[in-house]
Formats: structure tokens, C-alpha cells, sequence
């Protein structure tokens, strides 16, 4: 059987370490390379992912020279050429890097280091995205802050621009929290939105949807201004609209399907809702299928629920996405869907039990069965 992929030991290993090493030594002839490889790469077996980000980090602080300043110096010469601007996504760079800032976040963070702190996360982020260390900053000094995601925003490189959005959402993932008002944040949105790269368009629908969860209507009011004042491509426009309203579709959130043009109570039939078997073996996939009937033309979002047993044998529901459709009055298809349940996910463990899976539509529950996972 071949040995369980490993995100930590994909990120951090004794290749990823001696790169950096050689790198710091090119630019800091008196640093001892080989006890900094060893005693970093020693702890690793024993240390999560972000752990292992802390424990570089302090290496860092006992290898490099004791000063902040001249420390950062020379972590900043040895960083390799910034990732090739002329791409538009998907260039998240190395997470070899992601201690760099953590290091200036952690002993940076003053106000006698600030401007030069926030200078050196912008040099960083060209290599490796910094949208967690700047957190630090923004909680501490939100005005200095401010001030120089409102200049990245306006950059010419794009790394630094997304940093701009990516770096203030309030749910950015695995990220400590911010004490900050949204609503501050559109001026420097307004200025990503019809940025060109999809990579920066992304962070933006991402970080409305984060709004969403908390004010649907400040997010609905802020992309029908931007539809109106046509400065994005139209395609590109309609991928941060859907991709930011996702949640609130997901939800079945009438006002949010009424500006997507859905109507929230479609006049539509399911029949013949079946599973193809009501007990699943983990590793397997559930397969279903039913008929949809329209009585009127109508747009509808097709979505599936399916409520996963927890530990402790209580239902934990997840929507997926089935498609979007346009039916004429009358008209009946065909839908089918599997959903595998892949033993060792990194995103959920499957507990044997009853679980359920519900048809979604337009945000209203049409039909549902119960089946078994073993």
C-alpha cells in the first residue's frame, strides 16, 4: 500500500531547507549552513505544519545576526527572483518562505521597525504569499496599514495587489483574526475588482463572500454598483459575482437568488428520486438520480446536500454543486450524480452511520433519502 501523502513533509523537508540554506549562505558568508540544515530538519517528525514555520523561524533568530533590521537585510537578498508577473493565477509560490514573514510579523511588529517591516512583507510576497503576517500589522497599526494595502492595491505587481484584499478578509482561512470595520475595506476592493488577473479577481469574490456571512446586503449593494459602472469584462464580472455569492446561494437566500435571476420558489416536479443502493462502503460512491419537470421556463440552481455522520452521531451537512439550467415549460431531463466517499480525506473523516443526501433548488429542499455508510 503506498504511504499517506504528507502536506508537511511536502512542504518542509530536508530538499526545501538546504535550498534556503544555500540561498542565506550566497548573501551571509558567516552563516554556518550545515548546523542551521541539521538542527532545523532534526524537529521536523515531530512538529505540524505551522509548527514547523516556528521552528524555522527561530532558527532564524539564532543563526541570523541579532539584529532585526540587518537579520531581515539578509533574508531578503538571499530570496530568489520575484514569480514571474506575466502569469495570472494559480503562482501561490514556494511555502518554504512562509517563515520570512513570520519572523518580521513576530520581531518586526514595533513602531520602530514599522515602515521597514511592511516594505520587507512587500518584497516577501512577491515569492510567497504574507496575507497571515500582515494580519499582525493591520491589529496593531491599522492606519499604517491601511495606508500601504491601499498603495499595493494600486500596484503594478499583482502578488502585491491581491496581498491587498487576501491579507484583510474576516475568515481568511487558518488565519488569526482582525479587529477591523468591512466596510473600510471597499475603497481598496473598488480599486481590485476589475483588476485584470484572475488570481487578484479571485481574492475579491472570496473576501465578499466572507462579508456575506455576516451583511448579504452590503455585498449585493456593492456588486450590482460595480456591474453597473461596467469596468470589468463581463465573463470576469460574472465569476466574482457567482463566485462571491456562492454562500448565499448555497443558503437559499431569496434576495441573493432574485438578483442572479432565480426565482426562489420555481414551479418545477421531482420524480423518481432513487439511489442506486442505500448501503455505501467507504471508498465507494453514492449514486442517485431523478427527474426534473418544469411548468413554466424557468433558471434553477441544482444543488445536492448531503449530511455527513460526525463522531458523535450527530448529521453535519455539506451543499455541492450539481449544475445550473435553464427549463422550458414542460420540458423534463435526466439528472444523475455520484459522490465518492474517498477513504482518508484531508478535509473530513467519514464515520460509519446513517447519512442523509437532500435535493437543493433554488434554495428550497425538494426531496431527500437516508442511506448507510459502512
Amino acid at each position: 500500500m503506498a504511504d499517506k501523502y504528507s502536506l508537511k513533509d511536502a512542504l518542509f523537508n530536508t530538499e526545501k531547507v538546504a535550498k534556503i540554506a544555500l540561498e542565506i549562505k550566497s548573501v551571509f558568508s558567516s552563516f554556518e549552513q550545515e548546523k542551521f540544515e541539521k538542527e532545523v530538519v532534526e524537529k521536523f517528525p515531530d512538529l505540524e505544519l505551522k509548527e514547523c514555520i516556528y521552528h524555522i523561524r527561530e532558527m532564524f533568530v539564532k543563526y541570523l545576526p541579532d539584529d532585526f533590521k540587518e537579520a531581515t537585510t539578509v533574508l531578503l537578498e538571499a530570496l530568489p527572483p520575484a514569480l514571474d508577473e506575466t502569469k495570472v493565477d494559480d503562482d501561490f509560490g514556494d511555502f518554504i518562505y512562509a517563515p520570512y514573514s513570520d519572523y518580521i510579523a513576530t520581531y518586526g511588529c514595533k513602531h520602530e521597525y514599522l515602515e521597514f517591516s511592511l516594505d520587507a512583507l512587500g518584497e516577501i510576497t512577491k515569492r510567497f504569499s504574507v496575507e497571515f503576517s500582515i494580519r499582525d500589522f493591520i491589529n496593531h497599526f491599522p492606519k499604517e496599514s491601511y495606508t500601504k494595502l491601499d498603495d499595493w492595491s494600486l500596484s503594478k505587481n499583482y502578488h502585491q495587489r491581491r496581498l491587498a484584499s487576501e491579507g484583510l478578509r474576516l475568515k481568511l482561512p487558518w488565519a488569526k483574526s482582525i479587529n477591523i470595520d468591512y466596510h473600510d475595506n471597499l475603497p481598496i476592493l473598488a480599486n481590485l475588482y476589475h483588476d485584470k488577473t484572475r488570481f487578484v479577481t479571485r481574492s475579491v469574490a472570496n473576501h465578499l463572500n466572507d462579508i456575506s456571512k455576516i451583511d448579504p446586503t452590503f455585498v449585493l449593494d456593492t456588486l450590482d454598483t460595480w456591474k453597473r459602472l461596467e469596468k470589468q469584462d463581463v465573463k470576469e464580472m460574472e465569476f466574482i459575482i457567482n463566485h462571491a455569492l456562492r454562500t448565499l446561494v448555497k443558503s437559499g437566500h431569496e434576495e441573493t437568488l432574485t438578483f442572479l435571476g432565480y426565482r426562489p420558489n420555481p414551479l418545477i416536479e421531482i420524480q423518481n428520486f432513487k439511489l442506486a443502493s442505500e448501503v455505501i462502503t467507504i471508498g465507494e460512491a453514492l449514486e442517485f438520480s431523478f427527474d426534473l419537470k418544469a411548468e413554466k421556463d424557468e433558471g434553477l440552481i441544482v444543488d445536492y446536500i448531503i449530511y455527513f455522520c460526525t463522531k458523535v452521531g450527530k448529521m453535519s451537512p455539506k451543499v455541492h454543486k450539481i449544475k445550473k439550467l435553464k427549463l422550458q415549460k414542460s420540458e423534463l431531463i435526466t439528472v444523475s450524480k455520484k459522490h465518492l466517499f474517498k477513504a482518508n480525506m484531508t478535509t473530513r473523516k467519514l464515520y460509519p452511520g446513517q447519512h442523509k443526501v437532500e435535493l437543493q433548488i433554488n434554495g428550497k429542499i425538494y426531496a431527500s433519502q437516508n442511506f448507510q455508510l459502512i
